[in-house]
């Protein structure tokens, strides 16, 4: 009988991308995307733009929402021959919030290499930049669409921190809803803290910072656009 070989173990690195400043991409990150024999992006016509930018040109993949659960065979696969793949999203840190959760835990079952390049995330950013209480926090991702449903989910979510004491709560916002969700936040707790983080990194980075009501007062219609961080504050 003859004996079976060593396991070939091929490795994942989740790299995080630039949500705005492509400065802020760091020289790991620049190197390892250089160096992967496949990448996998939530949208490659957006992440052509970056590799342009840095003059690299690995092949890429679309891993998305829709199509995440299919591309896991395919990707274990090329693990198994030893391969090195990257997986990016549109901007920021893969997973939170962004595609790619399913495919990392189905690599760590399968027991090959997952390394970690750490690098911007909207919510900590704008986060650190508010002034409000940052810890503990909880990060929500997307709100619901629906109003009622926002509403509802904005009520289960926006408790006071375990044992009191005040406690923040981040949710990424397209610019066009900002101030429907000001408006279900003053519904439920009018006199919260809240903080409006929008392009973030960018030339006309800013805050609005104050009650849902004054907040929603001083949005200026040219800032319903592109995506902002909602940073509310509750305390008991």
């Amino acid at each position: 009988m003859t004996a079976a070989g060593p396991t070939v173990r091929g490795t994942l690195s989740i790299i995080a991308t630039p949500i705005g400043n492509l400065g802020d991409l760091s020289e790991r990150a620049r190197t390892v995307l250089g160096e992967v024999s496949l990448l996998l992006c939530e949208d490659t016509r957006h992440t052509a733009r970056l590799l342009q930018h840095l003059g690299l040109n690995p092949r890429c993949q679309a891993l998305h929402a829709h199509n995440e659960t299919e591309r896991i065979g395919d990707v274990l696969g090329m693990l198994a021959e030893g391969r090195h793949i990257g997986l990016v999203s549109d901007a920021g840190t893969p997973c939170l919030s962004d595609p790619g959760a399913r495919l990392v835990d189905a690599v760590q079952a399968a027991k090959h290499t997952v390394h970690t390049l750490p690098g911007p995330f909207a919510a900590a950013a704008g986060l650190a930049a508010s002034g409000l209480n940052p810890v503990p926090f909880a990060f929500w991702g997307f709100a619901p669409k629906a109003s009622m449903a926002r509403r509802r989910w904005l009520e289960l979510r926006l408790s006071p921190a375990p044992g009191g004491g005040a406690m923040s709560h981040a949710v990424y916002v397209p610019g066009r809803d900002v101030a429907a969700m000001l408006a279900d936040v003053d519904a439920i707790a009018p006199e919260v803290r809240v903080v409006v983080a929008r392009e973030l990194t960018k030339l006309h980075e800013g805050y609005l910072r104050g009650t849902p009501a004054a907040v929603a007062e001083a949005l200026l219609p040219e800032q319903a656009k592109g995506e902002a961080v909602l940073l509310i504050e509750v305390t008991e």
